[in-house]
């Protein structure tokens, strides 16, 4: 990762001083950056269960249309000139939301495990290969393995606030969509199929990403790998607290449904982009005041 001192300098408009443009397109990874994108996976966990099961439109047609959505939110984003907390939000929303219902179908099957209570069948269509989590990891770890591979061999930057050319959005974006998906397989394996249960998953993501903060200080780990290793992990710990949230008490959960959960998780995750949004036009003030 490069130095703060090494970075190019740059006005309030994203120009370097030399006169090169260099887009200015995602966030500083700051302690609020992790609060957002906790909230962002938790809701994408309990948005694409409500679509998917509590209103049974099932995961092949769901996953069609979430996967439409992010195609969309991408685009808006891709064709943004500057960072905009609102569109960038909104694409990683989209990609755990698609992620959800992508790993659901992928893994699950139209089994009564994985049916709502008193429901036969879950929407139009496949209703679920039912490759099964580790099979479905082992899929999704190695199509993230390709993108790293392709996004290495182009000499781009992994590190996220460096990242200024399309092509460089344009992986970093598959990598997220395709993390997202992997998360949520970790996250519905340690609820469902590990002994752990909801309340144990979460103990246990939280205990790993403490690990990561930990060896965050220790120079000889890159902080890189720690930011990708921190941002599929965060993905099952919201796979897990969404979960908790919302299954029933006889599975472990909170019960609060699925509908009332994904509520209150977009107020949350709209006041925290309003949020951020106050911070980033202050900081462009700012930066036009010291040009």
């Amino acid at each position: 990762m490069r130095n703060d001192d090494q970075a190019p300098c740059m006005d309030a408009h994203g120009m370097q001083r030399a006169g090169t443009y260099v887009m200015k397109k995602l966030p500083e990874v700051t302690l609020a950056f992790w609060i957002m994108k906790v909230a962002a996976t938790t809701l994408g966990e309990t948005a694409g269960d409500l679509f998917a099961q509590t209103l049974k439109i099932g995961y092949f047609l769901t996953t069609v249309a979430l996967f439409l959505v992010f195609l969309a939110t991408l685009v808006i984003q891709l064709a943004s000139k500057r960072y905009n907390p609102f569109f960038y939000w909104t694409v990683i929303l989209s990609t755990s939301m698609a992620g959800t219902t992508m790993s659901d179908f992928m893994n699950r099957d139209a089994s009564a495990e994985y049916l709502p209570k008193g429901a036969t069948s879950l929407g139009w269509g496949p209703q679920g290969l039912g490759l099964g989590y580790p099979a479905g990891a082992a899929i999704l770890i190695s199509i993230l393995v390709a993108i790293f591979v392709i996004w290495k061999s182009t000499g781009l930057t992994f590190a996220i606030r460096d990242i200024d050319t399309f092509r460089g959005e344009a992986l970093f974006w598959s990598a997220i969509l395709v993390s997202n998906t992997l998360g949520t397989s970790l996250g519905d394996f340690l609820s469902d199929s590990s002994g752990l249960g909801y309340g144990g998953g979460v103990v246990l993501i939280t205990a790993l990403l403490a690990l990561l903060l930990v060896l965050k200080y220790v120079p000889a780990v890159p902080n890189v790998l720690l930011f990708w290793l921190a941002f599929v992990l965060t993905r099952p710990f919201g796979a897990t607290a969404g979960d908790l949230l919302t299954k029933p008490t006889t599975k472990g959960g909170l019960d609060l449904g699925t509908a009332g959960s994904s509520a209150v998780l977009l107020a949350v995750l709209l006041g925290l982009m309003g949020w951020a949004h106050l911070q980033e036009r202050r900081g462009t003030i700012a930066m036009a005041g010291i040009s």
